[in-house]
């Protein structure tokens, strides 16, 4: 394949607006479509901004199940599931189950630090556009620990990132003050990730968006996908748009986050996902402003510092596809807080709107990325869960290698959106 393509992608989160920008930047004629208006705020705007070369262990690890058992009797905990009865909810359950194992763990380690480090790497040459202040801060990030039970484990972690590659150190009480004297601290000791970044998600959806538009991107907002029409057995011809009729294109990129499960399920395609609600709350007056983003570690929250303000978020709250708030959820988050930051109140959240977004998960904590085999001229990007910021510029740069017949910069087995057919 060479030459311009007409790409229409279904999706304007992270990865659907990185994967415009990449194609567009390779010639291609591109029009994103998304159900929400242009002014939105879904899961790629309220979350903790973070790139975390660090996160290199899926979510489907040995000891979550019997974690996320003993969560989901307290509402107020890092994990829950809401108990209903739905087959989908079953079975996602049970591959989550049979995929957290220390092997596949081992598997998945190396091509989850290669996609961070390369989407660091990309967001750093992002960093050095023209009007590109989206807030990339290099300082790392601290994993601070309450306990000497948890320190312990973290150290583990941290041996295994230095096996990998990825640098870390354990450090103290009192070191970690000295690396972010602005914050008071109530710890067990903390490790450091120098390669993690942080920045502004809402900034820098702004400045993607901005840089595809210059590049011709077209975009269709408020617009419902009704479906996708078949070209023979091995191609889709075109997409069902709401208003719009239908749009043809030569290739195809299912990209809808929470949503592309029953997009997919619509062509034959098996791609199982929960959505993951997450919350956060933005402080913009902050008692005390770090320097560096942090994962309090127990708690399971992010707390991340963007210009002025301090976003604190977290939770994992698989509900279907459901955007409600659910205020224990957010009073949780809040309890926490003061756990790790003595010097904040539980009372400086009062009046502060508490954010959400569904996180597309997948059951073994690996996206689905790559060509689906049923189909010529459909790539699938989607399922990041918590890691959509962090992954966005690689995983759109793969997608635009994909649409343009080019081979892919990263391997793509362990993240095959085949792999439950």
């Amino acid at each position: 394949m060479s030459g311009t393509r007409d790409i229409v992608i279904l999706g304007g989160g992270i990865i659907g607006l990185c994967s415009a920008y990449y194609a567009a930047r390779r010639g291609h004629r591109v029009t994103v479509v998304d159900r929400n208006p242009e002014r939105r705020d879904g899961c790629s705007f309220g979350n903790a901004g973070m790139i975390v070369p660090s996160h290199f262990i899926p979510m489907a690890a040995p000891g979550m199940v019997a974690l996320g058992l003993r969560w989901m009797w307290n509402p107020e905990s890092p994990f829950y599931i809401k108990p209903r009865l739905s087959p989908d909810l079953l079975s996602w359950g049970f591959r989550f189950w049979r995929a957290a194992t220390a092997s596949r763990v081992q598997a998945a380690a190396p091509v989850l630090r290669d996609l961070h480090l390369a989407s660091r790497a990309a967001y750093e040459e992002l960093a050095a556009l023209p009007d590109a202040d989206f807030g990339l801060v290099r300082r790392g990030l601290l994993m601070l620990c309450r306990t000497g039970h948890t320190l312990e484990e973290e150290v583990r972690v941290a041996e295994r990132a230095r096996e990998l590659g990825v640098p870390a150190q354990a450090l103290n009480p009192v070191q970690t003050a000295a690396l972010d004297p602005g914050i008071t601290l109530s710890i067990a000791g903390a490790v450091h990730y120098p390669k993690d970044c942080h920045l502004s998600p809402g900034r820098f959806m702004a400045m993607i968006h901005r840089e595809a538009v210059r590049m011709g991107v077209n975009f269709v907002w408020n617009a419902e996908i009704t479906g996708l029409r078949r070209e023979g057995e091995r191609r889709i011809g075109a997409v069902g748009v709401s208003g719009h009729g239908e749009l043809a294109a030569d290739e195809f990129v299912l990209a809808c986050g929470s949503w592309s499960e029953s997009l997919a399920g619509g062509l034959g395609l098996a791609i199982p996902l929960q959505a993951g609600k997450g919350y956060s709350l933005t402080l913009p007056r902050p008692r005390q402003l770090p320097q560096l983003c942090s994962i309090l570690t127990e708690a399971r929250v992010a707390v991340t510092p963007m210009g002025t303000s301090l976003r604190i978020g977290g939770t994992l709250e698989i509900a279907g596809l459901n955007e409600d708030i659910n205020p224990l959820r957010v009073r949780g988050i809040v309890r926490s807080v003061p756990e790790y930051f003595p010097e904040f109140r539980p009372s400086d959240f009062e009046g502060i709107a508490p954010w959400r977004g569904l996180r597309p998960c997948s059951p073994d904590g690996l996206p689905y990325l790559g060509r689906t085999g049923r189909y010529d001229n459909l790539v699938v990007a989607t399922g990041h869960a918590m890691m959509g910021l962090s992954l966005g510029p690689v995983s759109g740069r793969i997608v635009a290698e994909l649409v343009s017949g080019e081979e892919p910069s990263q391997p793509l087995a362990l993240l095959d959106p085949d792999r439950y057919a």
